[in-house]
């Protein structure tokens, strides 16, 4: 009996591990807004490792103009900026210990969106005090996504708040994000039970044989 509970139960630890998915990524919200508006955008960075974080840099989207900042005690802030003086990288640097396990920040800015509508990919660098660097400048489908903010068309170009079109934009990626959340996660849930029933039928089965 030992012996098939010390076979099965690595299999059973490393299913259940591999197949819940990793939801602390670094984001930058909102997730839509409109074409023209100087919108309020936040980047929130969690710490994933047992390392504190020291540093995050942040790419302007193509299409996105950096406007200001709200300053966040502990941090600093430097750009980087092209050959016209457009802001390309913002980083924010902490003073002291950075965040640490189980700690998260949000660093806000204003930015003004591009007059035409589309997407605006956002590639974060999250710096490890241990010198690691770790790069979410993947799509949606990979292990380190970048964040998306989908630009609509709005109704003027000087929509300071985004508009009630990127609002119910976002109300509807909002509602169909929650029904994807629950399909995947149901299946998930299924196999997990479906994988325990198995394992416990063959150990009942070789008992009885005993």
């Amino acid at each position: 009996m030992k012996k098939i509970l010390t076979m099965f139960m690595p299999v059973l630890a490393a299913f259940i591990l591999f197949t819940i998915p990793v939801s602390a990524h670094v984001t930058v919200k909102p997730e839509s807004s409109s074409t023209g508006a100087w919108e309020t955008y936040t980047i929130k960075v969690p710490v994933e490792k047992d390392i504190p974080t020291t540093k995050v840099a942040l790419k302007m989207p193509e299409g996105v103009e950096f406007s200001m900042y709200e300053p966040v005690p502990g941090w600093t802030i430097a750009t980087e900026k092209d050959q016209d003086g457009k802001v390309t990288t913002v980083t924010w640097t902490a003073g002291g210990e950075g965040l640490k396990a189980g700690e998260f920040a949000q660093f806000s800015f204003i930015g003004k969106n591009s007059d035409q509508a589309g997407e605006a990919a956002w590639d974060a660098y999250q710096y490890y005090k241990d010198g690691s660097i770790v790069e979410w400048t993947g799509d949606k489908d990979s292990d380190l996504p970048h964040s998306i903010t989908t630009i609509v068309q709005g109704e003027g170009a000087d929509d300071h708040h985004g508009g009630d079109v990127a609002k119910e934009e976002s109300k509807k990626e909002e509602a169909e994000a929650v029904e994807t959340e629950n399909t995947t996660t149901l299946p998930l849930t299924l196999s997990v039970i479906a994988l325990i029933l198995s394992l416990a039928a063959v150990i009942i089965t070789i008992i009885r044989k005993k």
